[in-house]
């Protein structure tokens, strides 16, 4: 009985454990599965953490690439939309309106300011010499056409000289450009990187260009714009090349290098032409400066001199077989003074005209020294007067 017992309470002993073992083992089947959970969970939160973080490197990369679209499309527009420096100011009469800042509507102001000035002493200078309210109105009306034309001119001679400085940066412009495209980049790329200060006033030009290439305009159609902005016959006749050879299919690098290197030879040759003709402008201008107002004064006082001498002669006996008279004088001599006056100043102004067209190639470029030579032309007439007066005066009595 009792080892009946004993073997019962040993079978009861073993259940036991064996189902103590079973709960351990499915407690530690547990902590396992609890382990691979916990694993899992942490890959996934990983992934979305490297999720997270190359969807903020792609907005990241996508907000910089705008900012550089901005900043190039920005750049090209950040001349257009400040005021330029009057002096910085290419522009086109025939086609622009000319906008004048707060600082240059200050100068113009002064400038009519000063005109009135001169024009009411003018006036009173007149008035007290003639008395004659007619010649007051002609002297007034005189003075500010004379200062209207100053303007005109001076604006005429202002976009002469732009396109000037534009045609010798042109070639050293389209050679970097090329350069800019032979790195790589695009054409409207090259062209905003290609303007620099130096080239001032053709960066107003080239980025206005590059402007109208990002904003979708064709090459072709924004070169010619230009072209016609500038309205230069040399820069129409590249930009013409140029064209011509995009529509050819042509290496538009190679292109543009060649054409700065032509461009180059031939300022070079237009250069060494000038210097060959710099004796005639030479001698043009001592011929009208100098020479034209000692012959004018001579004559002028011989005119004087002999009709002082022939019209102090007795008249007796002087046509008994002559058919004309020796005293008789029609001619005066404040005529003459005025037609030697008259007759310089208008030789100066072609003379100057003739001396722009040699030197520089265009009749305008010699308006410049039309004031000068009118000038050095008035003082020696008359100091050649009085010299030469006192002269002939000492030797003829």
């Amino acid at each position: 009985m009792k080892h009946k017992k004993i073997i019962h309470h040993g079978e009861h002993h073993g259940e036991k454990k064996t189902e103590t073992k079973q709960v351990h083992h499915k407690e530690h089947h547990k902590d396992f599965q609890h382990k691979d959970i916990h694993k899992e969970h942490h890959q996934e939160v990983h992934k979305k953490v490297i999720e997270t973080k190359h969807i903020q490197h792609k907005d990241i990369h996508k907000e910089h690439h705008k900012d550089f679209q901005k900043e190039k499309t920005s750049s090209a527009g950040e001349i257009f939309s400040k005021k330029p420096e009057p002096q910085e100011l290419f522009i086109d009469i025939k086609k622009e309106d000319v906008v004048y800042p707060k600082e240059e509507k200050k100068k113009l102001n002064w400038k009519y300011l000063l005109l009135f000035v001169l024009a009411v002493l003018i006036w009173e200078g007149v008035f007290y010499f003639t008395k004659n309210l007619l010649n007051i109105g002609a002297a007034f009306i005189l003075m500010f056409g004379l200062f209207e034309f100053y303007e005109f001119v001076k604006k005429k001679l202002k976009i002469s000289e732009d396109i000037k400085k534009m045609e010798e940066v042109f070639p050293d412009f389209i050679s970097l450009m090329a350069s800019n495209l032979r790195a790589g980049m695009t054409i409207d790329q090259a062209m905003l990187l290609s303007s620099r200060e130096e080239f001032a006033p053709l960066d107003k030009q080239i980025v206005r260009v590059g402007k109208d290439i990002v904003t979708g305009k064709k090459v072709n159609l924004a070169l010619s714009d230009m072209a016609v902005r500038i309205n230069s016959e040399k820069i129409k006749k590249i930009i013409m090349l140029i064209t011509s050879g995009m529509g050819a299919g042509g290496n538009l690098s190679v292109l543009l290098e060649e054409t700065a290197t032509n461009m180059r030879e031939r300022n070079f040759v237009e250069k060494r032409a000038a210097s060959n003709v710099l004796m005639y402008v030479i001698f043009i201008f001592f011929a009208v400066a100098f020479g034209a107002p000692l012959l004018f004064g001579l004559s002028s006082v011989l005119v004087e001199i002999l009709t002082n001498m022939l019209s102090s002669l007795p008249s007796d006996g002087m046509n008994v077989s002559l058919p004309f008279t020796l005293t008789n004088v029609t001619i005066s001599l404040n005529f003459v003074v005025y037609f030697s006056i008259l007759f310089m100043v208008v030789t100066d102004i072609l003379a100057s005209f003739v001396l722009g067209l040699v030197n520089k190639g265009e009749e305008k470029e010699g308006v410049k020294f039309i004031i000068p030579m009118i000038a050095i032309g008035l003082v020696i007439y008359f100091i050649s007067r009085v010299i030469l007066l006192r002269y002939f005066s000492g030797v003829f009595g």
